[in-house]
């Protein structure tokens, strides 16, 4: 299935059909969609800790899938960060999806802390097309990263904000790499499921 085609033919809870969702970059509306890979194997982040674990015991790369991309708006806005700029820089995120996924879940509630709230508010009227978070959720496939409950199902421990985002030992990371893609494979199944 061509990349995006799946989501190219859902429609949005405030009824407009999202048609125009191609590989890289589209201008919907607006503002632009780009890709991006969501899921992160903190490398770069993580060196210290990767180092300690012996190559044959890390995971292979699954790859750039479908399922490991989302798509965020592309336009600069007063000259500040892209939604994908600020969640790969922003020390709290440090690229990861899942806690991501909690400041959008924030935005939409209104909970503090949030620290993604102003680069998300600065883009209110693409979250606006989803009407709440379950609607964000459900376009995007993302129900592989929520628990029952309707928190979010995090890589790593997360309490809000206040634990290091990077897993700090070999079996944590190990641990992190597998959650997430634990959560690539399930979100790929659910892309190729769609009709």
């Amino acid at each position: 299935m061509e990349q995006g085609s799946a989501l190219r033919r859902r429609t949005l809870r405030s009824g407009t059909r999202a048609r125009q969702i191609p590989r890289a970059l589209v201008r919907a509306g607006c503002f632009f969609l780009a890709s991006d890979a969501i899921t992160t194997r903190l490398l770069g982040k993580a060196a210290s800790v990767i180092a300690k674990i012996p190559a044959a015991e890390l995971p292979e790369y699954g790859g750039y899938t479908a399922g490991s991309t989302l798509v965020f708006p592309g336009n600069i806005v007063d000259g500040k960060q892209t939604i994908n700029g600020a969640r790969g820089f922003h020390p709290s995120i440090a690229d990861r999806i899942d806690v991501t996924l909690e400041c959008i879940r924030r935005d939409y509630t209104g909970e503090l802390p949030n620290k993604l709230g102003e680069v998300l508010d600065r883009y209110s009227n693409f979250f606006a097309l989803f009407k709440d978070f379950d609607g964000y959720v459900e376009f995007f496939l993302l129900q592989d990263l929520i628990n029952k409950d309707g928190t979010i199902r995090f890589f790593h421990p997360f309490d809000n904000f206040s634990t290091p985002v990077v897993p700090k030992t070999p079996d944590e990371y190990l641990k992190y790499l597998q959650r997430s893609r634990d959560f690539i494979r399930a979100r790929n199944k659910r892309i190729d499921a769609q009709p």
